[in-house]
């Protein structure tokens, strides 16, 4: 009897970062080099700035229809950052893991807390400014907020970088190159875990097993 190999189920990783840590580009650059991995596109209920397209960079819903949603139990986490509430939706995220894609939630450390608490096996990864001086400096060369907004944004990028022991990993953008091997060599370590290998090359350890006594691909052979 020959073992057929079990779906390989996709992991969750949680990515955050206080505004202006460059965890967007970080994470855009991500996926340019590796396959199997999307990013989940929220819900929000803030208006769409320039460029943005509903359902590719989130899906712009209504207060109403948000909350609604919560109400429903359809978020897998949600938060209200900026006067504006995010959510992710449980639905297209459980979908896209067991279709065996690895999924990156984009989210701050309120959602991060629910998401570990509902997927305990989830990955979750801090994205640190190399200091506040740099980070406010990468506010300001934005060009889209005026002095309250970012001096709000460097207020809660205090209390936010106070969360990071929170997490299982922490990368700290000084250098974005350094940054970004950084983020990929943390997928595909995971992805070299021996219960993820088991499934992703079953077919070479059956192979390399088969003659042996005792394991469970010799007795396949034999039955």
């Amino acid at each position: 009897m020959t073992a057929t190999a079990q779906p390989v189920r996709g992991t969750l990783y949680i990515v955050s970062a206080p505004s202006g840590a460059g965890k967007t580009s970080l994470v855009a650059a991500l996926l340019e080099q590796a396959d199997g991995v999307e990013v989940s596109v929220s819900h929000t209920t803030r208006r769409a700035r320039a460029g943005e397209v509903d359902g590719e960079h989130y899906h712009f819903v209504s207060a109403e229809t948000f909350l609604g949603m919560i109400e429903d139990g359809e978020l897998l986490e949600h938060a209200k950052v900026f006067d504006n509430f995010y959510g992710t939706a449980r639905a297209s995220v459980e979908n896209r893991l067991a279709q065996g894609v690895d999924v990156i939630l984009e989210i701050d450390w309120q959602g991060a807390r629910q998401v570990r608490a509902a997927v305990p096996d989830a990955h979750s990864i801090f994205i640190l400014p190399p200091s506040r001086d740099e980070l406010e400096r990468r506010l300001r060369g934005r060009g889209q907020d005026d002095e309250d907004v970012i001096q709000r944004r460097l207020r809660d990028a205090e209390t936010d970088c106070a969360h990071y022991r929170e997490y299982d990993y922490t990368v700290v953008n000084a250098d974005f190159d350094t940054a970004v091997r950084d983020l990929a060599s943390i997928f595909r370590a995971n992805r070299l875990r021996t219960v993820e290998q088991e499934n992703r090359s079953a077919s070479t350890i059956r192979n390399l097993l088969a003659g042996t006594p005792g394991s469970a691909y010799h007795a396949e052979t034999n039955d």
